[in-house]
């Protein structure tokens, strides 16, 4: 299947922007009559046919549509820190998506080594896979935002705090019972400091448990969202 990203669908024809009508014309080599496959990261998935192979302008016809094309029935945002390897954090956003996420929030920690990320190149690692996994719902990436500000902005649903101090904590997966929403924090490499950990407690945060391994921040971030998706699914 070749799928590309293409926001915005209306009507029953969609011209491809310059990015992914090169790929499709100049890469791929289609041309007039070639059925392609678009979703609009909003849920919608189209079958397309190739009308004009222009290489800067694609134009397509759609053939058939899928609305809310596999919609999963949880919602699970994790709020994590980048990791001081640039290259780490964008493995996480890679492989959370593949595996299912709606929302994502790059955290800023008092323990954090990275306080600066690039948006629009961490948008286009989110894009790539869910083309690669045949989404057709484009995750939320939110601006980095200091843990102080997030704690303080009102979460729905279950809400949960792993950290490093696990002993005598209840697992993650004991605690998915419910139809809610979820929203798990992970934190930098050092950890959450103890004040981040109390504070956030009082505003209302579960300590939870993702086993007897103590995880780097990455691998932290893909346990979590991997026990959600087999908990609720």
């Amino acid at each position: 299947m070749q799928l590309f990203y293409a926001p915005n669908i209306s009507g029953n024809t969609f011209t491809l922007n310059e990015e992914e009508s090169k790929h499709c014309i100049r890469v791929l080599r289609l041309n007039v009559g070639d059925e392609i496959t678009l979703i609009d990261g909003k849920g919608g998935l189209f079958k397309t046919r190739i009308v004009n192979p222009e290489p800067k302008r694609c134009q397509v016809e759609i053939v058939e549509t899928f609305k809310e094309f596999e919609k999963r029935n949880h919602y699970l945002h994790i709020a994590i820190a980048p990791t001081k390897n640039i290259e780490r954090f964008e493995w996480f956003l890679e492989k959370a998506t593949e595996i299912g996420i709606d929302e994502i929030t790059p955290l800023l920690c008092e323990h954090s080594e990275r306080k600066v990320i690039n948006n629009e190149r961490l948008e286009k690692i989110i894009v790539s896979a869910i083309k690669q996994s045949i989404k057709a719902y484009l995750p939320k990436l939110n601006e980095l935002t200091t843990f102080k500000q997030f704690i303080q902005n009102k979460q729905s649903g279950n809400i949960f705090i792993a950290h490093c101090n696990t002993n005598g904590l209840s697992h993650l997966k004991n605690e998915l019972a419910s139809d809610q929403a979820t929203t798990i924090l992970i934190g930098p490499e050092g950890d959450f400091s103890p004040e981040e950990v109390n504070n956030a407690l009082q505003a209302g945060f579960k300590e939870i448990s993702l086993g007897k391994s103590r995880l780097r921040t990455e691998t932290a971030g893909i346990v979590a969202c991997s026990i959600v998706n087999i908990v609720k699914e």
